[in-house]
C-alpha cells in the first residue's frame, strides 16, 4: 500500500508543486526534480520516476548514468507500468506509455 501511494503521489502532485516552485515548462532540470522530491516529503526512493518524468531524455541518460549508474531505464519504466496496470491507476503517469 505505501508504494502505490507513494507512486500516486508523483502521478497526482509532483508536476504541480514544480509547476508552483518552478513555473510552467514542458521539462524540469534534475536539481529541481530533486529539490522538489526532497523539501515536499515525496518517497526519494522513486527520484528515478520523477526523472523519467520530467527531464528531457538526454538530461534523463545523463543524471540515470550519473546517480543510477545501476539502473536501467527502460527495465525500471516497465516495472512501474506493471504495478500500475496490475492497480489500475495511471493519472499523470500515463506518459510512461508515451
Amino acid at each position: 500500500m505505501f508504494k502505490r501511494r507513494s507512486i500516486k503521489k508523483y502521478g497526482n502532485k509532483l508536476l504541480p508543486k514544480l509547476q508552483r516552485r518552478y513555473g510552467e515548462h514542458t521539462f524540469y532540470n534534475a536539481s529541481q526534480v530533486r529539490a522538489t522530491i526532497y523539501q515536499c516529503n515525496f518517497n526519494p526512493s522513486y527520484l528515478p520516476l520523477g526523472y523519467i518524468l520530467f527531464l528531457d531524455s538526454c538530461d534523463l541518460s545523463k543524471v540515470i548514468t550519473t546517480e543510477f549508474p545501476e539502473l536501467c531505464i527502460r527495465k525500471y519504466k516497465q516495472e512501474i507500468k506493471d504495478y500500475l496496470s496490475t492497480r489500475k491507476y495511471y493519472g499523470y503517469l500515463k506518459l510512461l506509455n508515451i
